[in-house]
């Protein structure tokens, strides 16, 4: 339930696939991931590094701040499903189609997913096995897994992070939502006498409408529930005793393509409001593919990392990948313990600016922050464009990039982040052609 917010569209996509022939040139014809062999195409794009990623499954390591945290909301939802054990490998068809993402949804780029085939991609939601959930006749569940997205080299960023997905349907007639209604007295009940501030909206309106074959009054019955449900959680999740502070919680209308009416929920921790997740009543047309008739219900997700950064004062996303026992021995299953840091190690700046190759699109932010993932993997803390031009004359197109070179766990010699260096130039000119500058 992770909205893309992307700004560029699917065209920009086609046309930087001459970029991307460029990338695949490296790959074998086929990828060993979880034991079995796939085959590549033109258009694959994913990463040693990132196939790296897919067996460690660090949510579930006990005493890791991601399990514990999975086990905290786990908890909270006793009687729901809770499902971990689902591959990263889709269809292209699962992660989009069958959510009702549009044709020309900037997700779908090879810019912005990575894809090992045409046919076949990793995930960039837990929504992807909605539908699959759904049709097995689950009306209860969490869903928890490693996502993957290509993104930006910063302390907040990382193209493998983890979500957790929470459904629930109800029958769509008058037992149902007498169901509803006594759940929605039992939560409120608890509300009331909970040290917690709600800044509610409507649950549905003319910006933020019922679906055209739902019920106005079941729908609104079904988002109150949601948002009563979520509140209980934030409130389990951030809240306070009773001589603190009253915890915070705001609604904000919002737009995914798989829920209606939909919503952004934040929570005022620390002295700011923080985005916590999103959620809404479930299309119906999602509900019709999973051939579930006669229900009606919700969906969220939340990124399991955006609220352990918050809750165990984490500053680097980096970090739950750490296998240092200065960062693991901090943490115990199903405690939260403010993360202490054992060291800030000095950074190494380093540009790299190169012209383009001529006739071609510049290289796009997500190739070149792979390219150094892939040769620096965590030793990058960041990397920024700073400059970008095209030639006045020439009409050739130039590039900047600023790559911070930081280690969470030990100092790096110059000559070591000399040589990363060396390999990103190369490589840059190798694959991508460019002339370095």
């Amino acid at each position: 339930m992770r909205c893309y917010s992307h700004g560029y569209s699917l065209l920009a996509g086609a046309h930087h696939r001459s970029f991307s022939s460029a990338i695949t040139s490296k790959y074998p014809h086929t990828l060993e991931i979880l034991s079995e062999q796939y085959s590549t195409d033109e258009i694959t794009n994913v990463t040693p590094a990132i196939l790296s990623k897919i067996p460690l499954r660090i949510h579930t390591q006990t005493g890791h701040p991601l399990s514990t945290l999975r086990s905290i909301i786990e908890s909270h939802y006793p009687d729901f499903s809770h499902i971990s054990s689902f591959s990263p490998l889709v269809t292209p068809f699962k992660n989009f189609d069958e959510l009702s993402f549009p044709k020309d949804h900037p997700g779908r780029s090879v810019t912005d997913s990575y894809y090992i085939n045409k046919e076949l991609m990793l995930r960039t939601h837990t929504s992807a096995h909605e539908v699959e959930v759904f049709s097995k006749g689950e009306d209860k569940w969490l869903l928890t897994a490693d996502v993957y997205r290509r993104d930006e080299i910063d302390g907040s960023h990382y193209p493998v992070f983890h979500q957790m997905e929470g459904a629930r349907l109800y029958n769509a007639d008058a037992s149902g939502m007498e169901e509803v209604k006594e759940d929605n007295e039992r939560l409120s009940r608890h509300l009331e006498t909970s040290n917690i501030v709600i800044q509610d909206i409507p649950h549905i309106s003319p910006t933020n409408p019922v679906q055209q074959t739902h019920d106005p009054v079941h729908s609104e019955l079904i988002a109150k529930n949601l948002k009563l449900s979520l509140n209980s959680l934030l409130l389990r999740l951030f809240g306070g005793s009773k001589s603190e502070e009253p915890l915070r919680v705001r609604w904000i209308e919002a737009y995914f393509p798989f829920t209606s009416p939909s919503f952004e929920v934040e929570v005022f921790f620390r002295g700011k409001w923080l985005e916590i997740l999103g959620c809404g009543v479930v299309r119906q047309s999602t509900l019709d593919t999973s051939n579930v008739q006669g229900k009606i219900g919700w969906a969220f997700g939340l990124g399991l990392e955006r609220i352990a950064m918050i809750l165990y004062s984490i500053p680097d996303i980096r970090l739950f990948w750490s296998t240092d026992k200065r960062f693991l021995s901090q943490f115990k299953a199903g405690e939260i313990k403010m993360f202490k840091p054992y060291s800030k190690y000095p950074s190494c700046f380093k540009d790299v600016s190169f012209w383009n190759p001529q006739g071609s699109v510049p290289l796009h932010d997500n190739d070149f922050c792979d390219l150094v993932r892939e040769i620096a993997g965590d030793l990058v803390e960041d990397v920024k464009v700073i400059d970008s031009f095209v030639h006045p004359k020439t009409n050739r197109s130039s590039s900047c990039y600023r790559i911070n070179y930081r280690s969470m766990d030990r100092s790096l010699s110059n000559e070591e982040v000399n040589e990363l260096q060396k390999s990103v130039i190369t490589r840059l000119t190798d694959v991508f052609r460019v002339e370095i500058r």
